[in-house]
C-alpha cells in the first residue's frame, strides 16, 4: 500500500481546546464566506509537528503580531506564487525514510525534503520577507488518491490561499481537489484546529510516508 505524505500520529501534549474555541468563536458570518476556511473545533496536532516544537521551539513560538487578518496587496500575493515556484523547484522530493531514516521527521529542508517541510521552508521564506506568522499556517489534508499530505495555507483578508508542493500555481483553498482535516490555529501556532465538518474533534489518522508492502 502506497502511504501519502503526512503521519497524524496524535499527541495530547499539545492539544489546548481554550485556544481552539477562541478561534471559531472570533468567525464572523463574513469569514466563512467560500473563500475562507471554517473552523469546527479544536484538533490534535500531527506527531511530527509535537517533536518539532520539542527539538526547534523557534519554530513554533507564539505569534507576535496579532490575529487579524493579513490584507496583502497585488505585490505580496505575487510573493506567493513566487515562493511557491522557487522552492518547489529548490527542494528535490523524498521520504524522511529516504533522507533521515525515520518514517516521520519536520524539519525546514535544504535539498530534500517532503511535503510538510516544503510547507516550512515556504512559511520561513514568506516571514523573511515581512508576512506576519499569524498568517502562515501549515495545513493537514487528504489529496486526490486520500493520503495525507501538508500545504501551507496563507490567511488574507483576500481569502486562503494554498502553497502546495504538488502544483506550481496558488489557488484559494475551495480551488483545490482536496479535503481539508486540520490546520494549525492563527491564534497559537501549538493549537490545530479542525476543519472537517465530519470529524472535527479528532479527525482520523492519516497515513505516514512509507510503502507498506
Amino acid at each position: 500500500m502506497m502511504y501519502g505524505c503526512v503521519r497524524v500520529a496524535f499527541a495530547f501534549a499539545l492539544l489546548a481546546g481554550p485556544a481552539a474555541a477562541q478561534e471559531l468563536a472570533a468567525l464572523s458570518p463574513a469569514k466563512r464566506a467560500p473563500e475562507f476556511m471554517r473552523v469546527y473545533g479544536s484538533a490534535q496536532p500531527p506527531y511530527g509537528f509535537v517533536r518539532m516544537c520539542e527539538a526547534t521551539p523557534k519554530e513554533c513560538a507564539p505569534h507576535s503580531d496579532g490575529d487579524s487578518r493579513f490584507s496583502a496587496t497585488p505585490e505580496r500575493l505575487s510573493e506567493l506564487d513566487e515562493i511557491n515556484r522557487s522552492v518547489n523547484a529548490e527542494i528535490e522530493p523524498a521520504t524522511d525514510e529516504e533522507i533521515y531514516g525515520v518514517n516521520e521527521l519536520w524539519t525546514i529542508p535544504t535539498t530534500r525534503g517532503d511535503c510538510e517541510d516544503y510547507a516550512l521552508l515556504k512559511r520561513r521564506r514568506l516571514m523573511e520577507r515581512g508576512w506576519p506568522s499569524s498568517s502562515l499556517l501549515i495545513t493537514v489534508v487528504r489529496d486526490e488518491k486520500n493520503e495525507g499530505h501538508a500545504v501551507l495555507t496563507a490567511r488574507t483578508s483576500q481569502g486562503d490561499f494554498i502553497l502546495d508542493n504538488k502544483v506550481e500555481a496558488v489557488k484559494l483553498w475551495n480551488q483545490t481537489p482536496y479535503h481539508y482535516v486540520m490546520r494549525q490555529s492563527y491564534i497559537d501556532p501549538k493549537v490545530w484546529v479542525s476543519l472537517d465538518a465530519s470529524d472535527g474533534a479528532s479527525p482520523a489518522a492519516l497515513a505516514g510516508v512509507q510503502s507498506n508492502d
